[in-house]
């Protein structure tokens, strides 16, 4: 089972007619045909910028992954490990020996069969920059094809987290792609969209900032058993998928509402009265773990490198502000001061007296003034599309100006963020100070998930926090033996964190979704995937 306990490893215009007979013919015959044609019509959460999942932790880019790829192996809704693209794994018996054989049927969208060569390229690449599959890759002795369709894991030492590593959920995910693809350096992005999932990218219909279109994937064969999660049958049932980008929720609420879209990944809390009110829109949740907000230091250069300053910033922190901003409401967002997702085995209030104690402006004016701080000017970004990153960023903006800090906000969209993000540049050379986001519950159950809460310098998340002993007591948690022990070293790295501060946990919250209620067969699940949905 996939982390289940403490004790587990773990997606227009007609062609104009011409004055040719023949073109004429020809668009009267195909057009009933495209008439007919099934088009989901879906707003996502952000404008696809990176089409490289691997390359980036957005979920937007994820969710463009699940879209396009396949992956080996992938969890339920009870956090159970099922084979996908895998039809079968032996382990040997001293855990040192996986051996995997693909299932039947597998091609890539151009054609090509997926070889166990892809699978390896695609694997070590994603090893190489997601926080669980580093650790996969530190305990790996070889991957080696055995032939087109077998291959196999040799571990320098056993590893009980071997499946559940490849099995990860969401960010990053690791998707197979083809070879050639796959070795692309992990710190350049992938610019071709080649998968073997369920739906194809329409490269040439993509517009950024405007619209993605996938076609089913008509060579694909899903697996027989139901969806669950992202496991089991990934069965397309429209023939069309169009990712309509409008950056502007009033708008994107009306589009709704009209029946110009058919469904809205994400809607601000101030809008659901709205849409609840229209017989033919359903307001759900279908994310069951919430989502986990945070504030993310730079922590490679000025001001942030500074701990002391850190420390002050934790100090002014009010997460019931944080919540309410996001949510709207208590009942969908809460105060969760801890750095695993609340209601989750691993949780725990270890240290977090930092965060829950009653806020003091002026004690916490008096750190910054303490920690050195001379006025410097912080760059604080945030994404005015994305209301769950630009209300914690209002809330960010006014807490430090109240603590002496000079905070510029930076505002631009999320595609424009998750790329500065990537720069360790100082601010005056296009840098950041700080920056929100968020992630789905899953993603912060334990240490072997919780991408920011590395402390590996370089090889840590954006914001790249350098702290060995964090690490150490990461180590610590995979070392641990029994759940009493897992729990305890998470205890221990929850203490050291709030004394190091990488980042701060801001709220836990639910956020809905809306869509029209001749839509069905959406999966819950802290993922968006669109196969089984139907259009009726």
């Amino acid at each position: 089972m996939f982390l289940k306990s403490s004790s587990r490893p773990l997606a227009g215009v007609l062609a104009r007619a011409t004055l040719s007979l023949v073109a004429a013919a020809t668009f009267a015959i195909a057009a009933p045909a495209v008439a007919q044609q099934k088009v989901l019509k879906f707003v996502p959460e952000a404008d696809l910028r990176s089409l490289d999942p691997i390359w980036t932790t957005a979920y937007i880019t994820r969710n463009h992954g699940y879209m396009i790829y396949d992956v080996l192996l992938a969890v339920d809704e009870k956090f159970d490990v099922k084979p996908q693209m895998v039809d079968k794994w032996e382990i040997s018996a001293d855990k040192l020996t996986y051996t995997f054989t693909l299932r039947d049927g597998l091609k890539f969208h151009d054609g090509s069969p997926v070889r166990s060569a892809d699978c390896i390229a695609s694997i070590e690449r994603w090893a190489k920059r997601d926080v669980f599959g580093q650790k996969l890759g530190d305990m790996t002795e070889s991957w080696t094809a055995v032939d087109d369709k077998t291959f196999r894991l040799k571990l320098k030492q056993p590893f009980p987290y071997v499946l559940d590593a490849l099995a990860k959920p969401s960010s990053n995910v690791p998707f197979i792609m083809p070879e050639r693809l796959a070795r692309t350096d992990a710190f350049t992005q992938v610019t071709e969209a080649i998968g073997s999932g369920p739906f194809k990218f329409v490269k040439e219909e993509w517009v950024p900032g405007s619209k993605v279109v996938y076609v089913k994937n008509t060579d694909y064969k899903p697996r027989s058993e139901p969806p669950s999660w992202g496991s089991g049958g990934k069965v397309v049932k429209v023939d069309r998928v169009e990712w309509i980008y409008i950056p502007d929720s009033a708008t994107a609420a009306a589009a709704l509402n009209a029946g110009e879209v058919d469904w809205w990944q994400q809607l601000p809390p101030d809008l659901i009265p709205l849409l609840s009110r229209n017989k033919d829109v359903k307001v759900e949740n279908v994310d069951p773990l919430g989502s986990i907000g945070l504030l993310r230091f730079n922590h490679l250069q000025p001001p942030f490198n500074n701990v002391k300053l850190r420390q002050a910033v934790l100090a002014a922190v009010n997460q019931q502000d944080y919540a309410l901003a996001i949510a709207g409401d208590p009942k969908s967002g809460k105060p969760c001061a801890s750095y695993f997702t609340c209601g989750t085995p691993l949780a725990n209030d270890a240290g977090s007296e930092a965060l829950t104690g009653k806020r003091d402006i002026a004690k916490a004016r008096q750190m910054v003034k303490d920690s050195g701080y001379k006025g410097e000017k912080v760059i604080l970004m945030t994404a005015t599309d994305q209301p769950i990153v630009h209300s914690q960023a209002l809330v960010t903006s006014e807490l430090l100006r109240s603590i002496g800090i000079n905070a510029e906000l930076a505002a631009s969209d999320w595609g424009t963020l998750i790329t500065r993000r990537s720069s360790k540049e100082p601010i005056e050379k296009g840098g950041w100070s700080i920056f929100h986001t968020w992630f789905v519950g899953p993603d912060m159950v334990n240490p072997a998930l919780n991408s920011p809460l590395r402390g590996a310098g370089e090889k840590s998340w954006f914001g790249w926090p350098n702290d060995p002993k964090l690490e150490e007591l990461r180590d610590a948690w995979f070392a641990a033996q029994t759940p009493a022990e897992q729990k305890k070293m998470a205890e221990e790295l929850q203490k050291r964190a709030f004394e190091t501060v990488p980042y701060v946990p801001t709220a836990q919250f639910i956020i809905p979704t809306a869509y029209r209620t001749n839509i069905t067969g959406i999966i819950k699940s802290p993922v968006t995937f669109l196969w089984n949905v139907e259009k009726k």
